[in-house]
């Protein structure tokens, strides 16, 4: 009997080994295979996290008080003209964008921004604030608390591993240089100059490259661009008005190369409206009419006049801490038999068709000095335009009008303070206020419209004649103050 328990005994001592090792395996193996199920769950995390990355994200936003007080021409009611005095003591108001770049391939991206602009208080534009709203200024003037699409384009780089790309969308023509020296960013915000901030619809076809006409080091690019202003939808065959309003031009950054930037666009505005499409059928009907209520607008039928060609430029350059630009553009208008610049003042409901040629020009200088011990930046800047200028500039960022469209001279002044907040936390992000001051000295009536005669407000005998036209400017002067409290991120 104990002969054969010490075996059964031995035996045991020999197979624990053994079921030791099962037992090891069988845990290893479970292990392995939880293991497994980890590296899995991370595997599916990571490609999760790549296909978040491909998304950057960033933006900024802006509280803004405005005052104003500005000096405007009216009748005296008994058949003179008088200036009286206008105000707004103080006008509040928040913008928010969002920026986002997405890559769908190695060479095809996408980029967006939405943005919201509101007054305080309101939504909708209150009285006296910018202009009726329409495609050319949408997402740029006061309006409600609405997210809306501010930019959105495709872009396709490197086509045949060539410096060649294509691009449509809505395009990012809005605060273009050198605007955004004043609005306390260091980098060009949009491809055209100032002159043109309007936001449209379009395509562009670029080339860049590294050596000018031979000269070594000397990069830029250039653009073919083209855009439709206006979408006329379906019309009468050989109607009145039966065209589209289409943009068609060149933008060339001659040179281009850490700050400094020698820059030309030139581009043509093809049968534009004499008004747009106002957001607002009642809005429309005020400038148009309607046939089916039998009422007469102000300026008649929507109808195509003619015309108008483009060409500015920019040289704008860094020494030391002082940044610096000159800029300065051109406009012409090519009237059809309808006319632009028209003379009201000829008799009472008639006008003089003006087919002529008219030239117009302006002058756009500035400087900012940056104190970065102190976190200080201070600016300056000035601009004028002749009787006949025309920017296209209804996407402006001025609240009551686009100082770049004034035909007389526009003084302002600026400081930009860095908060003290702290280190950024990322390569967009910021924190400043800036406060302003501008001056506007009105030599004529109209800004940027192209369909009335440019009356001098200077002159009394044209003075009753601007007033006569409905919707035109005959503000004589303007003092504004701004302060803005900024983020971006």
């Amino acid at each position: 009997m104990i002969k054969k328990v010490s075996i059964l005994a031995l035996a045991g001592l020999f197979a624990m080994p053994a079921l030791a090792s099962a037992a090891t395996n069988a845990e290893l193996e479970a292990k392995i295979d939880e293991l497994g199920y980890q590296i899995e769950d991370m595997q599916e995390e990571s490609e999760a996290w790549n296909l978040a990355s491909r998304i950057q994200l960033s933006g900024d936003f802006r509280s803004r008080y405005d005052w104003m007080e500005q000096e405007r021409l009216v009748f005296d009611g008994v058949g003179g003209t008088e200036e009286i005095t206008e105000k707004n003591s103080g006008i509040f108001t928040n913008r928010f964008r969002v920026n986002m770049r997405v890559k769908a391939t190695e060479n095809v991206e996408i980029k967006a921004r939405l943005a919201m602009y509101k007054a305080w208080g309101m939504q909708d534009a209150p009285q006296g604030v910018g202009s009726f709203a329409f495609d050319g200024n949408s997402t740029r003037q006061v309006s409600d608390n609405a997210l809306r699409v501010d930019r959105a384009f495709l872009n396709w780089n490197n086509i045949a591993g060539a410096p060649v790309w294509f691009s449509i969308g809505r395009r990012p023509t809005t605060d273009g240089p050198a605007a955004h020296l004043r609005m306390g960013m260091d980098n060009r915000m949009a491809t055209p100059t100032a002159y043109m901030d309007w936001p449209f619809d379009g395509i562009s076809m670029g080339y860049a490259y590294g050596n000018l006409f031979g000269i070594q080091d000397a990069p830029g690019r250039v653009r073919v661009c083209y855009g439709r202003g206006f979408e006329n939808g379906v019309n009468v065959e050989d109607s009145n008005y039966a065209s589209d309003t289409d943009f068609i031009g060149v933008s060339w950054d001659i040179y281009k190369k850490g700050s400094r930037l020698f820059y030309a666009q030139s581009f043509a505005a093809m049968d534009v409206f004499n008004y747009p499409d106002f957001d607002g059928d009642f809005v429309d009907m005020a400038f148009g009419g309607s046939d089916l209520l039998g009422i007469t607008g102000a300026m008649g039928p929507r109808d195509n006049i003619g015309n108008i060609f483009h060409t500015s430029g920019v040289y704008m350059d860094k020494v030391a801490n002082l940044n610096y630009f000159v800029e300065g553009g051109w406009s012409q208008t090519d009237p059809n038999e309808l006319g632009m610049f028209n003379d009201v003042a000829v008799a009472p409901g008639t006008y003089s068709a003006n087919t002529d040629n008219e030239n117009g020009y302006s002058v756009w200088v500035g400087a900012r000095y940056d104190l970065d011990d102190l976190g200080l930046k201070l600016g300056a800047e000035y601009n004028w335009g002749s009787e006949y200028w025309i920017a296209m500039t209804p996407g402006h960022d001025d609240m009551y009008s686009a100082k770049l469209a004034a035909r007389g001279s526009v003084y302002e002044l600026y400081m930009i303070y860095d908060l003290p907040s702290g280190e950024a936390v990322s390569k967009y992000g910021s924190a400043f206020m800036r406060i302003g001051y501008q001056h506007y000295d009105y030599d004529y009536a109209g800004g940027s419209d192209w369909n009335f005669k440019p009356y001098d407000l200077d002159d009394e005998s044209m003075q009753a004649a601007a007033m006569a036209v409905g919707g035109m400017d005959t503000i004589t002067e303007r003092d504004q103050v701004y302060v803005t409290l900024e983020a971006t991120f």
